[in-house]
């Protein structure tokens, strides 16, 4: 296993409402010194819901993407707000972006994006026995539901809509939970 390297320094290079970018000086194990920039880590992370209705639809929502200036298809998400965990963080999102609550949830996964540049990790869990239930949350607008067969996950994936990458992943990872789950009983 390859040793770490040395953080010689960290320094904040700009800060936003949002977003802290920090610059790390490292010394590697053979003595090369870098200097590397990041989005420093911040929270307790964040969640994604994938919710499976019994007919096996899964329940989407479209949102505004302001990285994208346009509309996607994407799963319900959210930080994990401070004194919660993974899965009360997940009970809250899904009231608040899709109308319903859960009594079940399973963890699929945790899951990273572009690990090389941030520390951001995003819990991706499974939804099931949905009720409708509703939190208000601090969307600008009402977000649009849409119903989408698990099964045909394939033409979903080909819609420019539907674009991104931990959606598809977590898609993908529900519906081989849930084929080994029905296998298993």
């Amino acid at each position: 296993m390859p040793v770490k390297p040395e953080i010689l320094k960290v320094a904040t290079v700009a800060r936003s409402r949002l977003f802290h970018v920090e610059a790390l000086e490292l010394r590697f194990s053979n003595g090369v010194e870098r200097t590397y920039e990041r989005l420093a880590s911040r929270g307790r992370g964040a969640v994604m819901i994938v919710p499976v209705m019994p007919n096996g639809e899964v329940i989407l929502i479209r949102e505004y993407a302001a990285g994208l200036e346009d509309y996607t298809l994407t799963l319900p998400k959210g930080l994990i707000d401070p004194g919660e965990n993974a899965e009360d963080a997940a009970h809250r999102e899904l009231q608040e972006e899709a109308g319903f609550g859960t009594r079940r949830l399973d963890h699929l996964k945790q899951m990273t994006g572009a690990p090389n540049y941030m520390g951001h990790r995003m819990e991706v869990l499974l939804a099931r026995d949905l009720y409708p239930s509703r939190l208000e949350g601090d969307e600008p607008e009402p977000l649009e539901l849409v119903h989408w067969p698990l099964a045909d996950l394939e033409t979903l994936i080909q819609r420019e809509e539907f674009s991104e990458g931990r959606a598809i992943a977590a898609l993908y990872m529900a519906r081989t939970f849930l084929q080994q789950d029905e296998s298993g009983r």
